[in-house]
């Protein structure tokens, strides 16, 4: 998922402009301030889900039952909307109680003083999943409840491969110089309008009926997971710098290129390149045999597509297989006027209690290890999909989204120059050097 820019600055001088939807639980239902002893506290949750509410409502009405003293109001804002008013409420001081935090966005907030450390909760965090924990610690404190996380996996179209009459392999693999699994598979799932696959006489690319993989530009689950399972690596550390313009790196750069503009096993970045969802379109409609995806988009894609749908670890690289892991954390405003309260949700929300309610309703999965086959449980029995791939990559070398300062503004920028490479306008180390240089010009 792409995100807007974020401008504090700017976000400060149209602060007026804006008008906060909550007060962030500074008022109880009658208006009147509330802090005294026994009287109805009312918390502002903020999400941006409007699936995951309905299983929030569900949390909340546990929460309440519990505490029957604080009330919560939840509240949903689109993906679109959520960073910048977020970001407009932090600058005026009216930011809602607890609200979601995302790893891109956690450097800007947690440096800039927005967040609480919860680190006095005492959490165990060896119960959550490390990938999830380590993304939101921040010079040795914990600033941020886990709530979840989605893995990048390989959704496939079962009834191509039968059509074909290909076999998914056991083990997926890859290498920068074309060898492996994937490549052969996907060579014989992209077929033109003639019939003929990349390999044979008279293959047509400017007219492919099917292909065999959905190679674009899509950091989370593309380039990125070439360069680690090739032994590269995005940053050195968390809040540090990038570094994915090493050898390393630029091969598996050059593969992800090659799927398209050498193997033609994947449909031309003209057609695919963002801000177009095309490719995700391409899939759904049956154009493309293998698309990585994120264990999220199942509840979009599912009811889109009129094939049977398969779950498939990704490929393994040089290296081995490293997959990137996003999670999502619970964040509680540094500045609310019921810290006490605010944190017994956010605690409440990392509980075994809560996180269970999201994993049985299929919602994520949840950050607590233990419950991961809840959510695999779920998608089996409710929807008759088998995601245990999902979890089984979840155990594995899993890696986060880049934790420095500066990547919501300096993203649409890495877009822009990738976009450029997958066009074969320039080079994977001309685009990896500029990549990095503007990313780490970025960093505040």
């Amino acid at each position: 998922m792409h995100t807007p820019r974020i401008r504090w600055a700017a976000a400060l001088a149209g602060a007026a402009l804006l008008t906060a939807v909550s007060a962030c639980g500074s008022s109880d239902s009658s208006g009147s301030s509330s802090g005294g002893s026994g009287e109805k506290v009312t918390l502002t949750y903020r999400l941006w889900d409007e699936q995951q509410k309905v299983g929030y409502e569900k949390v909340m009405a546990a929460f309440e039952k519990a505490n029957p003293n604080i009330d919560v109001t939840v509240e949903m804002l689109p993906w679109d909307q959520y960073w910048t008013k977020l970001t407009a409420d932090a600058v005026a001081g009216t930011a809602p109680d607890v609200f979601w935090m995302q790893t891109s966005y956690f450097p800007e907030f947690v440096t800039k003083g927005v967040l609480t450390d919860l680190s006095p909760l005492k959490l165990d965090t060896s119960k959550y999943h490390k990938t999830v924990v380590d993304a939101y610690t921040y010079q040795g404190k914990l600033y941020g409840v886990p709530k979840d996380w989605g893995i990048v996996g390989l959704l496939y179209n079962k009834d191509a491969f039968k059509k074909a009459g290909v076999e998914m392999p056991e083990k997926l693999t890859w290498a920068p110089d074309g060898s492996g699994t994937l490549l052969e598979t996907a060579r014989k799932l992209t077929v033109d309008e003639a019939g003929k696959h990349p390999d044979e006489p008279g293959f047509d690319a400017d007219k492919v009926k099917q292909y065999g993989f959905g190679s674009w530009n899509h950091y989370q689950t593309q380039w990125m997971n070439w360069v680690e399972s090739n032994g590269g690596k995005l940053v050195d550390k968390n809040f540090g710098h990038y570094t994915f313009n090493d050898d390393a790196s630029v091969q598996a750069l050059q593969f992800g290129v090659d799927l398209v503009n050498k193997y033609h096993v994947a449909p031309p970045a003209a057609q695919t390149n963002l801000p177009t969802g095309k490719m995700t379109e391409m899939f759904e409609r049956g154009e493309v045999a293998m698309f990585p995806a994120n264990n999220a988009l199942l509840p979009f894609v599912a009811p889109e597509i009129n094939f049977e749908l398969g779950i498939a670890m990704m490929p393994e690289g040089p290296k081995g297989r490293s997959v990137n892991l996003n999670g999502l954390s619970e964040a509680v405003y540094a500045k609310t006027e019921h810290p006490a309260e605010a944190n017994k949700l956010a605690a409440f929300l990392g509980s075994p209690e809560a996180q269970k309610i999201m994993a049985d309703g299929g919602y994520v999965f949840p950050a607590l290890v233990e419950f991961g086959q809840n959510y695999v449980d779920y998608w089996k029995n409710s929807k008759k999909l088998d995601v245990s791939p999902f979890l089984e990559e979840s155990k594995g070398t899993t890696y986060g989204m880049p934790v420095v300062t500066g990547f919501p503004g300096y993203e649409s920028k890495l877009v822009q120059i990738f976009n450029e490479m997958y066009l074969g306008r320039i080079t994977p180390k001309q685009a990896a050097d500029q990549a990095v240089q503007e990313g780490n010009a970025s960093i505040g």
